[in-house]
């Protein structure tokens, strides 16, 4: 069974009733951020039962030794840590000199928690009986603020229910944190000084080994009735946490409320000897704007989000709420702001997989960024890839390439591997594919080329190196392959002649050839440059075209699909439909043994390769291939549904297709792989975009010209999104009856709707 705890709600995610045990789950779905940093949904009180305990700084990670039982050669050094930072959220609550404490109270009653996605705040309400018989009411607001990303806002609000009491509150920050999924139990963090001064806080920390100096601020303010209390706080001080404690006489039913202001700033954005000169000033513009202007800012500021981003649903809340929470989640973790940072696996919301970048990015999210932000959001993420060229050309030198080959990481903070399971590190190879094919994505939804000149071609150049390289040729097939190597399924390593891996491989080597010829021939300074830089040879060009037009493409003349890898149809085709549900999620249950010998798909394998390359294929072929390898999926990885969805739209099998994106929009919300309590799945939440604009939606590429083919669940009344497409806004609503387009823009924009030609005018609803 799913969890099926949060209540359905078209903007707001929603929970009612204290239960300790979803806590964890709670913290992970209710978690915020705005791109600079994020937090799990923690308690601001104090709270003594089960917690994961989480706030992160974008761009701030700690090189975790690599721990394994036997060393090889290439083996990354390190797995790097997405760093739990200093605490500023924490506001301890005394009633009567009574802690308050969800964990312990006596009685917990109307307990309610939203997540307001429509204006970017968390808020919680209860009422409590505490330990002392004292009932009082709480109700708590907290958001990190959009426009000024240095800072989160606290207010929170203690009502005695039934008599007189002291309220004590304890705003406090705390260094002395801990990772959950330390490799050595180290110490990440170095706390330099504690500072305060007029009800304002400072902690100074660094990261051990990777030494990022922090600043984490924190400024109180208190109110009776509304009204500001000058209240000169008490101040206790340790060696990693600094509290101000402010004691109010407060009458039953008065309310008394602090405002908490805090966050942090990092040395990659000030002077490190300025940090807390740096924390004074971003407290004074929240301080001088108050919590409720500064609210209103940020219900502004995620207006503007939503109205490039927001996809409708009609007539389906769950489908809506899971399409708009994976929306929020994207935009918490990357704004598109700094082109230093990435898209995290998790997040701001857990520390699982380490790293904050994977293939995911370039495979999953690029095209909802490029079409919901703009070009150089999208732009900003192909630019970190190529400030990473050397060190990808690094990690292929450690493996034995030479010549420039470039083998980008699995999983990197500063483009070092730093992944250190072996059959993916060393194994995964695809992801250097998925690196080229968001150059080629870019270029074809943007129509600029000039990221190619300036800087892609180096990174193309790199990577068609190492797969040329990495190709052996075969006397026995007389053709080159691909040998020891995980595909997107991580069911089955060390394999040969992945066909998704082999068919990417080529077509890298085929794309860089081209566009060397383009860049030669209408680019010459830059391609001048780039040859002094590369210094590659016809000759060696030559030989790249000798293996891209030999490579051995694994075939069932039987099946008529392409073969998953060579060995696969020597495996026990049992289907997913025959395997006992009790079995089920095999990566939990059985053995990875018994797991590599069997014939299940953890993701989009083959049928990846016919996402990436759909126009290389038949719309039959494509069924025949979907028909053999869907039965065999379990959908393990939250990569998996929606390429599922948008192949199943394609074929008009719109029940299957539906199914698959509830799956992917509901992943986390209703927990499908019962872990959600380790942190979000957000780059997958890019698939659920995907899967109703480039699913139901239909959306391509054809020809240069932007073109749909929409389709609709019979579920939904009605649905409908904006694509940013070369800088004109596109409207697309489609109902059972019809399909709607308008244009934002100045000039008249040719679109193919179900293959037809449509001309849109500005401003004009065009109704097909």
């Amino acid at each position: 069974m799913n969890q099926n705890y949060i209540i359905p709600n078209e903007w707001s995610i929603i929970e009612e009733g204290f239960d300790v045990t979803r806590v964890k789950s709670s913290e992970s779905l209710f978690s915020i951020g705005n791109g600079a940093m994020g937090q799990r949904a923690n308690f601001e009180e104090s709270y003594s039962g089960e917690t994961f305990q989480g706030s992160y700084i974008a761009g701030v990670y700690y090189p975790d030794k690599t721990r394994v039982g036997w060393w090889k050669n290439g083996y990354p050094e390190y797995f790097a840590k997405v760093l739990n930072a200093p605490n500023w959220i924490g506001i301890n609550v005394f009633v009567d000199d009574t802690a308050l404490d969800l964990h312990t109270c006596k009685e917990i009653i109307d307990f309610r928690r939203e997540l307001n996605m429509k204006e970017g705040w968390l808020s919680r309400s209860f009422t409590a009986t505490l330990q002392n018989d004292v009932t009082v009411k709480v109700t708590t607001k907290r958001f990190l603020s959009i426009d000024l990303d240095e800072v989160g806002a606290i207010e929170y609000n203690v009502t005695p229910v039934s008599k007189d009491v002291t309220i004590t509150f304890e705003p406090y920050l705390d260094s002395g944190i801990q990772n959950e999924d330390s490799n050595w139990d180290d110490q990440f963090w170095n706390t330099l000084q504690i500072e305060s001064k007029n009800e304002q806080a400072f902690i100074e920390a660094h990261t051990m080994k990777t030494n990022f100096h922090t600043c984490t601020f924190m400024e109180s303010q208190l109110f009776l009735n509304s009204e500001k209390q000058n209240i000169q706080p008490k101040v206790n001080k340790t060696k990693t946490n600094i509290s101000f404690s402010y004691k109010v006489a407060v009458k039953a039913n008065e309310k008394c409320t602090i405002h908490k202001f805090g966050g942090y700033v990092v040395d990659s954005n000030h002077d490190k000897n300025q940090l807390i000169t740096a924390s004074k000033n971003a407290l004074k513009l929240a301080s001088d704007l108050g919590f409720n202007s500064l609210l209103e800012q940020q219900k502004e500021a995620w207006l503007k989000i939503w109205d490039k981003a927001d996809i409708t649903i009609d007539g389906d809340v769950k489908a809506q709420q899971g399409i708009r929470f994976n929306i929020m989640q994207l935009n918490h973790t990357y704004l598109g702001k700094d082109a230093r940072l990435n898209i995290g696996p998790k997040g701001f919301t857990g520390e699982k997989y380490g790293g904050s970048t994977y293939w995911d990015t370039e495979a999953y999210c690029l095209p909802f960024y490029m079409a919901t932000k703009n070009e150089e959001v999208a732009k900003s993420l192909l630019t970190y890839r190529y400030n990473q060229l050397d060190k990808a050309i690094e990690n292929a030198e450690k493996l034995g390439f030479s010549n420039g080959a470039a083998l980008y990481p699995m999983v990197t903070m500063n483009g070092e591997e730093c992944h250190n399971e072996w059959e993916i590190t060393f194994e995964e190879i695809h992801r250097n594919g998925a690196i080229s094919f968001a150059i080629y994505n870019y270029h074809r939804y943007t129509n600029d080329y000039s990221y190619i000149p300036e800087k892609g071609l180096e990174v193309l150049i790199g990577i068609a190196r190492f797969w040329h390289q990495r190709f052996t040729f075969s006397e026995s097939k007389s053709m080159y392959v691909m040998l020891g190597v995980t595909g997107p399924n991580e069911y089955e390593n060390n394999i040969n002649n992945n066909w998704y891996t082999n068919y990417i491989a080529k077509w890298c080597i085929d794309y860089a050839l081209e566009n060397i010829e383009i860049v030669k021939s209408k680019y010459s300074s830059d391609f001048k440059r780039i040859l002094e830089k590369t210094k590659f040879s016809e000759e060696e060009l030559n030989s790249w075209k000798k293996v891209a037009s030999n490579v051995y493409l694994p075939y069932s003349k039987e099946q008529k699909v392409f073969l998953q890898q060579d060995g696969f149809l020597d495996k026990e085709l049992v289907t997913v439909a025959n395997l006992d549900a009790s079995q089920r999620p095999i990566n939990q249950k059985w053995s990875w043994d018994r797991i590599l010998r069997s014939p299940y798909i953890k993701q989009a394998d083959v049928l990846q390769g016919f996402y990436f390359f759909e126009d290389h294929f038949t719309e039959e072929e494509l069924a025949r291939h979907f028909d053999f390898y869907e039965p065999f999926t379990v959908h393990e990885s939250s990569l998996s549904p929606c390429v599922h969805s948008i192949q199943a739209a394609k074929l008009n099998r719109m029940e299957q297709a539906y199914t698959f994106y509830l799956r992917t929009s509901r992943l986390d919300l209703d927990d499908y792989n019962k872990e959600v309590e380790e942190g979000l799945h957000i780059t997958s939440m890019a698939g659920t975009w995907m899967s109703i604009v480039e699913g139901f939606g239909g959306m391509r590429i054809q020809s240069n010209t932007l073109s749909f083919e929409p389709r609709i669940p019979k579920q939904w009344k009605g649905y409908s999104f904006k694509v940013n497409f070369r800088n004109q806004i596109i409207k697309v609503s489609v109902c059972h009856n019809d399909v709607k387009f308008e244009l934002e823009g100045n000039k008249e924009l040719e679109i193919i709707v179900n293959n037809s030609k449509v001309t849109i005018q500005p401003n004009t609803l065009v109704t097909i």
